[in-house]
């Protein structure tokens, strides 16, 4: 029988290697299809903190994996030991019920001991969660960035809200930070449960309808940081993406002046003819342009798109090429969302693309 119990442990840890293999071949086509997506290539990596609550959950996380590493080989090598030394017998040898009513002191201190090593085990992880959370909350807020967030279907509005009313300003599915400073932001849902996740930065947070959360962050180093809805929102969910840019203090000042300008005015007559287009088709009723008659609130504003990298949250690179196959069909593209297409002929639709070009 040793044969047999041999082969039933092969089999055992055959079946246990597929299993493995089919999870990091899921894991490399996972990365394969978000490397795919228009987004240009920001980090978006939970384990490559570049601050301090990013810093805190990848410790955590470390944690948690050693434990059950440990765990788990633990299991596998008591499961082994268990196949390869259990009692031999041939198919005619009779039961044996002698330890039925026998003491297995031994046994019974094992068992006793695994359990109070998981008692233990599962105490320190909630330990160690318990300090993680107080750890999040006690990021310094000092001169701390307020910046309200609204989820929709399918993209994000970033309103600035430091100062007064006429310092005050919107933007749609990019969010610029400074570096080395703390920011709050404020999360809300317009429409169905959404979640902002940065990994880079911080942990997820879910955006509820009716319910107000807050985000505390500080990213330590410039850079572009990828973010995404993590919870699923319809349709379109994974194409409902967004760059936070960690500038430096004075990149990021005169960032905020740029974003606080009107719309610049059209430059040339090809300009001047895309904005009485906008103007004057159902553009405007739904898209604002600060500065212009335009002043819709059910969509991006505008008044600064040339200066994002994407458009349609992440979907498609902001290129005229792009904008213009946007603008003609963005069901195509993004299909369900709430654009319609608007009818143009080529040459209102090239002037259009060259209008909203010039917003920078």
């Amino acid at each position: 029988m040793r044969d047999l119990d041999r082969f039933m442990l092969l089999r055992l840890l055959e079946r246990f290697m597929l299993v493995v293999l089919l999870l990091v071949f899921m894991f490399f086509a996972a990365g394969y299809a978000w490397a795919a997506t228009p987004l240009p290539q920001a980090p978006h990596n939970a384990l490559d903190a570049m601050g301090p609550q990013a810093a805190h959950i990848v410790d955590l996380w470390r944690i948690f994996l050693w434990v059950c590493t440990a765990v788990f080989v633990a299991i596998l090598a008591g499961l082994a030991y268990v196949l390869w030394r259990r009692p031999r017998a041939a198919n005619d040898t009779p039961p044996d019920l002698s330890s039925v009513n026998r003491a297995e002191p031994r046994t019974r201190r094992n068992v006793t001991g695994a359990v109070a090593a998981s008692v233990l085990l599962l105490l320190a992880l909630i330990v160690s969660s318990v300090f993680t959370d107080r750890a999040l909350a006690r990021l310094p807020l000092v001169d701390a960035v307020n910046i309200e967030v609204t989820a929709h279907q399918w993209w994000w509005t970033a309103r600035y809200v430091n100062g007064g009313p006429s310092e005050s300003f919107e933007t749609a599915n990019e969010i610029h930070i400074p570096v080395g400073r703390p920011v709050v932001m404020k999360l809300k849902a317009d429409d169905v449960i959404h979640s902002l996740w940065v990994p880079n930065l911080a942990g997820k947070k879910d955006l509820i309808p009716g319910r107000t959360a807050l985000m505390e962050l500080r990213a330590d180093q410039p850079g572009v940081y990828r973010g995404q809805c993590a919870e699923f929102c319809g349709y379109q969910h994974a194409l409902m993406g967004l760059l936070v840019t960690a500038d430096p203090p004075a990149q990021y000042e005169a960032w905020q002046q740029s974003q606080r300008a009107p719309a610049a005015q059209p430059a040339d007559a090809r300009a001047q003819r895309g904005k009485a287009v906008f103007e004057s088709t159902a553009c405007a009723m739904c898209h604002s342009i600060q500065g212009t008659l335009a002043q819709g609130r059910h969509a991006p504003d505008l008044t600064h798109l040339a200066s994002r990298q994407t458009l349609a949250a992440g979907t498609l690179p902001n290129n005229p090429q792009a904008l213009g196959a946007w603008i003609t069909d963005p069901q195509i593209y993004k299909p369900g969302n709430n654009m319609p297409k608007v009818p143009m002929s080529p040459q209102d639709l090239d002037a259009l693309v060259a209008y909203l070009g010039s917003l920078k």
